[in-house]
Formats: C-alpha cells, structure tokens, sequence
C-alpha cells in the first residue's frame, strides 16, 4: 500500500495552490497550515531548492471523530497535501493517504473515519 495519491497538473505554481486549496474546500477541508519548504531551506541551511509548499489539511468533522476514538490521534494532524515544482508549469500534487496512516495506530475504530477521509482525499487529487 502506498502512503500517498498523487497527480501532475499543468499550472503556474500559484495557481496550482489556489486550485488545490478549493478542490480540499469542495470536500469539506480547510487549510490549518502552509509551510513553504524551499524558503525554510534556504533561511536556515542557505541552500537552493525546487518550489515545495506543504497544505496542513483538516476536514473538522473527521478530526472530532477520530479525537473521540483517539486521544494520541492529534499526533498525525492535519493530513498533508504537498505541491513540488520540479519543472516551471508542471506541479505535482500529492496527498497522504490516511489508511496507510492508520496503520501504526492500534485502534481499529479508527478505520471507518480513516475510510471516509481516504475518499474524500482520492476525490480531491482525482478532481485536479
């Protein structure tokens, strides 16, 4: 099982964020955080890297589910959606797939609310 669903869209890299950031919406998440890799990279290492933005993704309902069944949960919050731009106008676009997640917590109560944000992740890449 891979951790991760993924696409390549053709786009500016702004774009790409905007169109993911409403695909995530259309679902019901919001984004808690964006952290932009590349210009961590360089403040602190001075090193020169591609276009890399990480989207924290909640969809809330899920989250107050899986905190009811697991307290420890939070330790795998938000679910991260990534944008590389390893080539100007082609962004990869790639989310965590929550089940492969799961896998390390020993609470098989979890699976159903891991289920649903799988899905709703998959239509979220599929639809870019």
């Amino acid at each position: 099982m891979s951790y991760y669903f993924t696409t390549t869209i053709e786009s500016s890299f702004e774009k790409a964020i905007e169109h993911v950031t409403a695909a995530l919406a259309d679902e019901g998440f919001g984004v808690l955080t964006e952290i932009n890799v590349n210009a961590t990279l360089k403040k602190k290492l001075d090193v020169e890297f591609y276009r890399y933005q990480i989207l924290g993704a909640c969809h809330p309902q899920s989250a107050y589910q899986a905190l009811q069944l697991e307290d420890k949960i939070g330790a795998m919050l938000p679910c991260n959606v990534i944008l590389q731009e390893k080539e100007v106008g082609k962004v990869e676009v790639s989310a965590v797939d929550p089940l492969g997640s799961m896998m390390a917590v020993q609470n098989d109560k979890l699976g159903a609310v891991a289920q649903d944000v799988q899905s709703k992740l998959r239509k979220v890449i599929d639809a870019l």
